[in-house]
């Protein structure tokens, strides 16, 4: 326990410095500063170095041939962090935004599952890392390519006002069916790499396995989402906002332990609770609950999937993770960018979709985790997921932001896009503090009046609000909100807007009748000095 804990020390500290150093001087994200930070503390960097004073190494590599090199306490505590990830993800998918534009959407997001599982495949039976299309290794690393991480997307799509465009709500729409589609592919293949054997393809068992895991994943998401308003209205009756956070967490692992006993991953148990809550009105306190956990857990996820690259064996496979990368970055824009084209786009729209699908992250990252730690796949392709991984993250910004100059993307109309009708509501505050302030109170105007709220990246304050047909983007740029929706749901939003700032003019009335700042300052510290007085 003492090396567990001192090992979390090091992990924590050095995982939080290199993410604060990526997003804020190498404008990267946090995760990408965390992978390298395991990369350098890890079994096979500076972590098998014996250190003076004990005479041992931090991070030893564990005694045996186990295929995970890591202590099976630091990595119980990785799955954990993993569950807590997949718990979240569900938590942001954005169901209805998924449904309402679901025809475009599933296009793109299909297109671009469908190129990135099979060119990944491929290019790893033509590497001679697997002998066939349907062995284990190749089929988890067609896997490993297909999942979208849209936060870098959103963040950037904010800072252009383009994420109510019709680009902005098809990426988010396909990325819903990306991670989907990702969880599902991961259950066929855990499935089929327990099969075991390379002589032949027992497609009744593969037939067997895949209905099973999508009969899992379907019964348990259609009976999580028409029992998760019962289940919270039973929780709500407490009156205890802990007790709705422990037990909807709770609930979490106990589907994550059935689905592991069940024969697949822990994280598709995770992500159909999530999935389920989604659209109930404790979402967001149960994500503001799973904070703190959040802020703990994930960094020591992120470094312990660092410590398992063995730079030993990347020599030998650079080349080769070079051009799975490349081909990663050319199935994206391929599957979900010609998807668009041929649907409704233009050539700069489709370029700007196959952008914005481009990055992975933490379910691709989880998926070569559990191919790793279950030896499928080596260390060698561990490293090479690594690096598409961050090849993705780094080219998709650069892609996105510059394609997103121009004019329209759309070719022809989409039904239910309407970009020439979109409005903008601008706010400008004295602060950004204010305009913080702010953005919370106009999220809970926009509750008060039924509204789902849902936020798509909560450092950056990008939320989206939903009732029924009406949808409004809310990003903060600094001292500033900008609202975005259709113009026929203008005068709602702006009447909502209003009322607030009404509210708030009230409030600032009433805090005029305060003592001014000085004043109180003066009262705080003549107290002071005078119970000091009477001590002395």
């Amino acid at each position: 326990m003492t090396r567990l804990v001192l090992q979390l020390s090091v992990i924590l500290i050095v995982a939080k410095l290199m993410g604060y150093f990526f997003s804020r001087y190498l404008k990267q994200p946090k995760v990408l500063g965390e992978l390298v930070a395991g990369m350098i503390i890890g079994p096979y960097a500076l972590g098998a170095v014996k250190l003076p004073l004990v005479h041992a190494a931090m991070f030893p590599l564990p005694e045996g041939n186990g295929v995970v090199p890591i202590t099976p306490e630091l990595y119980g505590i990785a799955t954990l962090a993993s569950i807590v990830l997949l718990f979240q993800a569900g938590l942001e998918t954005n169901l209805p935004l998924f449904i309402r534009y679901s025809a475009i959407g599933t296009i793109v997001g299909l297109g671009g599952v469908v190129i990135s599982f099979v060119l990944g495949d491929l290019l790893v039976v033509a590497a001679g890392f697997a002998e066939s299309f349907m062995n284990p290794e190749a089929l988890f690393m067609g896997a490993v390519s297909t999942a979208t991480s849209v936060g870098i997307t959103a963040s950037i799509l904010s800072e252009k006002r383009k994420i109510s465009s019709p680009e902005g709500v098809t990426i988010l729409a396909g990325a819903v069916l990306d991670d989907i589609l990702g969880v599902i592919i991961l259950a066929v293949v855990v499935g089929i790499s327990k099969l075991g054997g390379n002589n032949g393809v027992n497609w009744g068992g593969i037939a067997v396995i895949a209905g099973k895991a999508f009969g899992f994943w379907l019964v348990c998401t259609v009976l999580g989402i028409l029992l998760a308003p019962r289940i919270t209205l039973i929780l709500k009756w407490f009156r205890s906002s802990d007790l709705v956070v422990s037990t909807s967490f709770g609930l979490a692992l106990m589907l994550a332990g059935i689905s592991e006993k069940a024969g697949l991953a822990m994280i598709i148990g995770a992500y159909v609770v999530g999935l389920s809550l989604s659209q109930t009105d404790v979402v967001d306190e149960i994500h503001e609950g799973l904070n703190t956990i959040h802020q703990f857990l994930v960094p020591v996820f992120f470094c312990v999937m660092g410590m398992m690259v063995d730079f030993s064996t990347l020599g030998g496979v650079a080349l080769f993770g070079v051009l799975f990368s490349i081909a990663a970055v050319f199935a994206k824009m391929v599957g979900c960018g010609g998807a668009a084209w041929i649907s409704a786009f233009n050539l700069r729209g489709a370029v700007r979709i196959g952008s914005g699908m481009l990055p992975r992250g933490e379910v691709t990252l989880i998926i070569a985790g559990v191919g790793l730690s279950s030896g499928v796949i080596s260390s060698e392709l561990f490293g090479v997921s690594i690096m598409t991984i961050f090849v993705a993250s780094v080219i998709a910004p650069l892609l996105l932001s510059k394609s997103l100059e121009g004019g329209s993307g759309v070719r022809k109309r989409i039904s239910g896009i309407r970009e020439e009708h979109l409005r903008n509501v601008d706010l400008d505050f004295p602060s950004e503090q204010v305009a913080h302030f702010m953005r919370i109170r106009i999220e809970q105007a926009f509750k008060n009046e039924e509204f789902f709220v849902h936020r798509l990246n909560r450092e950056k304050g990008i939320s989206y609000l939903r009732k029924d047909n009406i949808v409004v983007s809310m990003a903060q740029h600094d001292s500033k909100l900008i609202l975005s929706t259709d113009a026929e749901d203008e005068r709602l939003v702006r009447f909502i807007v209003l009322e607030e700032i009404l509210e708030l003019k009230d409030l600032l009335a009433s805090a005029q009748k305060m003592k001014s700042p000085d004043s109180m300052g003066t009262d705080l510290l003549a107290a002071l000095f005078n119970d000091e007085e009477k001590s002395g």
